[in-house]
């Protein structure tokens, strides 16, 4: 069995279409399709149906498929490893994050992590709190920022960089807007702008809630920040979100208030594999998180 033959079988898998996969490989179809054949007559079983020009890949095709996957990771990061044990100042990280922390801490660590290892590049994806989980067991994501930090999942060290309050955000125009701080309870009979449920940010907001007494009245959802803070400053209702989702500018027409009781919190670290070592430019960065945030706290 050729590694070639695993690049064009998952080709073909993915596109259920031949001479779409060897476009997309840029080599013969007539080339891609003799190497299937040649990956059949070796495992001694169809991996697709084919009817005519249509192909269709068959259960123990798709079963094989999950395994040439991570074949083809694996040799990739064995790959990935050499280079950077020759060099490991010199590589590419894939970074996971999720929107609440997309505009201050990580501008901000990319930042002072360049200034100190400007040979090492980065690859970032922004994705949900579950996907970034995901993304890190699968391998197509080397680490992932995130929060809360999960601690119960087999698969994934978490590592807590810092603990963050959550604030609440109102309009300008809600006479709330003028103190400085609340009581949760106080915004019980409010409408709450929030995200969708099964996003994180909806989890932490509701539970908040609970905490002070009461389930919030939610009228709107919005499935990214901008969303969130624009129905805020057009008056459609109030949010919760935590302080790392806040720029440093004031938003306009509305007002970040202090959440006195109860004081909701969350956790925010670093995610990476537990069944993966890191390679040497992954070590680096992940070491450099760990003491950048230690000088910090």
């Amino acid at each position: 069995m050729e590694l070639r033959q695993l690049v064009y079988f998952i080709e073909v898998a993915e596109r259920e279409h031949v001479s779409e996969a060897a476009a997309n490989l840029h080599v013969a179809q007539s080339a891609v399709s003799r190497q299937i054949a040649n990956l059949e007559a070796e495992l001694g079983v169809s991996l697709f149906d084919r009817e005519g020009r249509n192909i269709k890949i068959t259960h123990i095709g798709k079963t094989f498929l999950s395994h040439a996957k991570t074949a083809i990771k694996a040799v990739e990061h064995a790959k990935k490893q050499v280079d950077e044990y020759l060099d490991p100042e010199r590589g590419t990280i894939k970074i996971g994050f999720p929107t609440s922390l997309a505009s201050h801490l990580l501008p901000m660590i990319a930042s002072e992590f360049k200034k100190k290892y400007p040979r090492i590049a980065f690859q970032l994806r922004q994705g949900s709190y579950n996907f970034l989980i995901e993304s890190v067991k699968k391998r197509e994501i080397d680490v992932a920022f995130l929060g809360p930090v999960p601690t119960d999942d087999p698969e994934i060290k978490g590592d807590i960089l810092f603990l963050e309050r959550l604030h609440a955000l109102v309009p300008s125009t809600n006479p709330i807007a003028n103190k400085k701080s609340v009581h949760l309870l106080e915004l019980s009979n409010e409408a709450f702008v929030l995200f969708p449920k099964g996003f994180i940010l909806h989890n932490l907001a509701i539970e908040g809630c609970k905490q002070a007494g009461f389930r919030p009245i939610v009228t709107s959802e919005g499935e990214d920040l901008d969303a969130i803070k624009g129905l805020v400053a057009a008056g459609i209702g109030i949010t919760l979100l935590p302080e790392s989702a806040f720029d440093n500018s004031n938003p306009h027409y509305s007002k970040k208030l202090i959440i006195d009781t109860p004081q909701l919190r969350r956790t925010v670290g670093i995610i990476t594999p537990k069944n993966k070592e890191l390679s040497p430019s992954e070590k680096v960065f992940y070491n450099f998180v760990k003491e950048f945030f230690s000088v910090l706290q």
